[in-house]
């Protein structure tokens, strides 16, 4: 069985893949929507634009541990060990950023909300920041002993191509969300994300091409660059142009596709390794040294033959309901139609009334 290996190892891949593909526009809406919506209703229109869609696309994320817990037992062991306090900070980023979708709108109180969206746009930015930082460290190498252990501090993590790697990836989401929002939304808000994404656009391509000149002069023993890390410098290039020309749908699968061949350009790298040994390269973790039983591979290889094929039907299919444009005018609060009779506020409510009702109260199923 030992050709479930490798077979193991493209699984992992594609779930990390599939992650930041997903959850990239996510990070990157969250990032920017106090910046596109300029009130109340513009903001909470940009965060129902994934209002659906978010909490679905981070299970990836769990699978993604998961699966490296189950086929490669020593690698999770390592990593998450040795990432400890990093694991920490990134569990905090994503559990404020989850509350803040739904505590945002529990109180009719601007600095309520203010506080909230506030931590929704640092954490979306520190979840792809740290864990683009641990994919990096995997590949620039650890201090790691001969017994597979972690011998450095949370100082070690912090090195120049592993933060070189949560630097770009911020910016591809933060290009991908803004793109995102250019397709789910109307007017007003249409407009303001694509001069975001016209901003964004040449950092995000600096910064993938540094990255990706970065991994192929270190890590690489070939003169021309491997198709994968070609096809990333391409696609950041068509991203870029396409924002600037305004053709948002083609925009936003040349960020996706950028994103992809970034992040399975570090497991190209990586293999046959999965985690490099800073001290020695006889303590690398490979494949081979780190991975589970013929047997667990076997029946693991059966479970995700059978299920992920309807996992990723059942998302296409959320995809395609939730598939509509959202405006500002979506969220505004409802006015009363009967005109204004005498001592009628501006808003439908009367003299002493806490005025319109809350924002949850205004459309059902939305978040924030």
């Amino acid at each position: 069985m030992s050709h479930l290996i490798p077979f193991w190892f493209i699984v992992i891949t594609v779930l990390w893949t599939g992650f930041f593909i997903l959850e990239g526009f996510d990070f990157g809406v969250g990032m920017l929507h106090s910046l596109v919506g300029r009130d109340e209703s513009g903001r909470r229109a940009a965060i129902n634009t994934i209002g659906p869609l978010w909490d679905g696309n981070e299970v990836w994320l769990i699978v993604a541990g998961a699966a490296m817990f189950a086929a490669f037992p020593g690698w999770y062991a390592t990593m998450f060990s040795g990432l400890y306090l990093a694991l920490v900070l990134l569990l905090a980023a994503l559990i404020v950023r989850g509350v803040a979708f739904e505590y945002r709108g529990k109180r009719d109180s601007v600095r309520w909300r203010r506080t909230w969206d506030a931590l929704l746009s640092v954490g979306s930015l520190l979840a792809p920041l740290l864990i683009g930082v641990a994919l990096g460290d995997l590949l620039t190498g650890l201090p790691i002993n001969s017994s597979h252990e972690y011998t450095g501090s949370f100082w070690n993590l912090l090195q120049p191509y592993g933060l070189v790697t949560g630097v770009t990836l911020v910016l591809i989401c933060a290009l991908q969300g803004a793109t995102f929002l250019g397709l789910k939304t109307t007017g007003e808000l249409r407009d303001r994300s694509g001069r975001l994404a016209r901003r964004v656009a040449p950092f995000t391509g600096a910064a993938v091409w540094a990255f990706v000149i970065w991994t192929h002069v270190t890590y690489s023993s070939r003169f021309f660059l491997n198709p994968v890390e070609l096809l990333a410098v391409l696609a950041v290039i068509a991203a870029i142009w396409l924002v600037w020309e305004g053709r948002t749908g083609f925009a936003f699968a040349a960020t996706t596709v950028t994103m992809a061949s970034c992040i399975v350009s570090i497991f190209v790298g990586l293999y046959p390794n999965v985690m490099v040994s800073s001290t020695s390269p006889a303590n690398n973790l490979t494949v081979h040294n780190s991975a589970s039983g013929a047997y667990s591979l076997k029946v693991m290889t059966v479970v995700v033959i059978v299920l992920l094929p309807v996992v990723l039907a059942y998302q296409a299919w959320t995809y395609y309901v939730f598939r509509q444009r959202l405006s500002p005018g979506d969220f505004q609060p409802p006015r009363l139609l009967t005109g204004r009779g005498p001592g009628t506020q501006p808003d439908g409510g009367r003299p002493g009334s806490a005025g319109p009702p809350a924002p949850d109260a205004q459309k059902p199923g939305t978040v924030g």
